[in-house]
């Protein structure tokens, strides 16, 4: 009996410390939400969206080149899992030009991205 409750004991402990480490890992989505605006301040869809790593940056941002159009909302969405996750888990920041273009209008930004965190930018168009 005595030895069964050790037993018992020790599987739990064993469970519990198994899903404290499982609980630790963060698994949010690393994503770059960039809206953009009119000089009037009326949110665009269908700009072009281009962000650009900025491997000048200190500490230096990995080469990245992504293009994403806006929606009927007015944004456009970068999902930076994969960013992140080729840059390796001790780089979990990056800098990037933010580039925007429609009907000739142009706008242009600078960005910090994190791992795990959902960065917002507004860009304005000329």
């Amino acid at each position: 009996m005595n030895k069964m409750i050790k037993t018992l004991t020790a599987a739990c402990s064993f469970l519990l410390l198994i899903s404290l480490f499982s609980a630790c890992k963060n698994t949010d989505a690393s994503v770059v939400k960039i809206f953009v605006r009119s000089a009037s301040n009326q949110l665009l869809d269908g700009a072009q969206v281009v962000i650009v790593g900025d491997v000048n940056s200190t500490p230096s941002t990995s080469a990245y080149v992504d293009t994403v159009f806006t929606n009927t909302s007015g944004f456009a969405l970068f999902n930076m899992d994969s960013f992140f996750t080729n840059a390796g888990e001790s780089n979990s920041t990056g800098y990037f030009d933010i580039i925007v273009k429609k009907n000739g209008a142009e706008g242009a930004e600078y960005i910090r991205a994190r791992a795990h965190i959902t960065t917002v930018e507004t860009v304005f168009l000329n």
